[in-house]
């Protein structure tokens, strides 16, 4: 019997047992799915067994997309058959409240979004901002984070200011403190850069704004399944994330954490169903009496439960694996590509900083013998999945590994890039 024959009649044995996502039931599995008896080597393959992710490539570009698990989308489906033969779409505050302690967040601090582009917005759009007041973001800004910045610097008169991400979290820190002067009012990084992987120390970042009177404003896209996080610990005031990346949850699926301090000084723009405490079309004139008093405010109107319900078992399933056993291993894979590359000398430029506190699960790397954008496609044809970086002109090829990839699979990508270059 092949090994995803058996994984999946486990899995479905388990969902069986545990009656697991039916109807209003908790989101946490009665029975494990991990085998942490297996040896190191063993353990590995088993994760990767659970996984639907096609063999015919090596998929290397998890920092784009986190392909889900079985155990996500059995999650998904048996959540989906209830309520298309109920007609019950139900709510998720089970999940909500899972999802926040599993991020070290009250549950009233955390608002469910789409992705955290929209999350951004939330930041972008509440904060009391006036003209000619400062926001600090980077020159290596995603779309998501930058874009909705830029667009409130052009509609409101915010001025932009900006710096290049250096090679060690202590020059990182200065290069925030000498942007700082008496109209800053947000320091806006991200956790983790989307060109090189570089990661800035947003607990120090949080208590420097902090101490200035300033906002510290997240872009977490890359943080949530790859740190240990606790959000709380980071002591940052918004923080804006998503689950379908390294947290490995479905396409849909983002958060928003306010901290509770905050939530009177980020007002809500967009509002709508369950945002307020109350409202009347029947008085003249029509009223609305306030918003809900928690972070839930910010998310409104009819979600899908079925997506939801998956980001809670992409949480269990780091759970059941161990948040920290996570970390570790992309860290170690992280590490192994980096040794790897290395071993090419100067034919290629690693962008990604040495200073292994400064990255965590994305490489890039250029070479003056091949445009990028000609190493991409043949790396591509050589049946691998990376992500070209255009953005800030990088001109980069980004490696991103997560726990379903091998020592094996970034030897073998190693040796394609050696004999591209030749």
């Amino acid at each position: 019997m092949s090994n995803r024959r058996r994984f999946l009649q486990k899995l479905s044995a388990s969902f069986l047992a545990s009656g697991v996502f039916i109807g209003n039931s908790s989101p946490v599995f009665s029975n494990s799915l991990i085998d942490h008896s297996l040896s190191e080597v063993d353990f590995w393959k088993e994760i990767r067994n659970g996984f639907p992710l096609t063999r015919e490539r090596v998929y290397l570009n998890n920092g784009t997309f986190g392909p889900a698990p079985y155990a996500v989308s059995q999650a998904m489906n048996t959540c989906l058959e209830e309520i298309n033969s109920s007609g019950e779409y139900g709510h998720f505050d089970q999940e909500r409240a899972f999802l926040a302690d599993f991020l070290g967040v009250k549950t009233d601090e955390l608002s469910l979004t789409h992705n955290t582009t929209e999350g951004i917005n939330i930041m972008v759009w509440g904060l009391p901002l006036n003209k000619g007041d400062e926001v600090i973001l980077t020159t290596h800004e995603h779309v998501g984070n930058g874009l909705p910045w830029l667009n409130r610097a052009k509609l409101d008169g915010i001025i932009i200011r900006t710096f290049e991400p250096q090679d060690t979290q202590a020059k990182n820190l200065e290069a925030i403190k000498n942007l700082i002067n008496s109209k800053t009012r947000v320091i806006a990084v991200p956790h983790v850069t989307c060109t090189t992987g570089v990661v800035f120390p947003i607990k120090e970042i949080a208590d420097l704004a902090r101490s200035k009177g300033i906002y510290s404003a997240i872009d977490g896209a890359h943080g949530a399944g790859t740190f240990d996080l606790n959000i709380s610990e980071l002591g940052c005031d918004f923080y804006a994330g998503c689950f379908h990346k390294w947290m490995l949850g479905p396409v849909g699926t983002g958060f928003l954490y306010v901290k509770k301090e905050r939530l009177e000084e980020l007002q809500a723009i967009q509002i709508g169903g369950y945002s307020d405490a109350g409202w009347d079309m029947t008085t003249n004139p029509p009223v609305l009496y306030g918003l809900n008093p928690t972070a839930h405010r910010y998310d409104y109107g009819t979600q899908s439960r079925a997506l939801y319900v998956g980001a809670a078992a992409a949480a269990k399933y780091h759970l059941e694996i161990g948040k920290q056993k996570v970390e570790s291993r992309i860290r170690e894979l992280n590490e192994y590509l980096y040794t790897g590359l290395q071993t090419m000398g100067t034919k290629i430029q690693i962008l990604t900083p040495e200073e292994k506190e400064s990255r965590i699960a994305m490489i890039s790397f250029k070479t003056d013998l091949k445009d990028f954008k000609e190493m991409g496609i043949e790396l591509a044809k050589d049946g691998f999945r990376i992500r070209q970086v255009p953005e800030s002109g990088v001109n980069a090829i980004r490696v991103s590994t997560h726990i379903y990839n091998s020592e094996a699979e970034i030897e073998s990508l190693v040796k394609a890039i050696a004999k591209i270059l030749g």
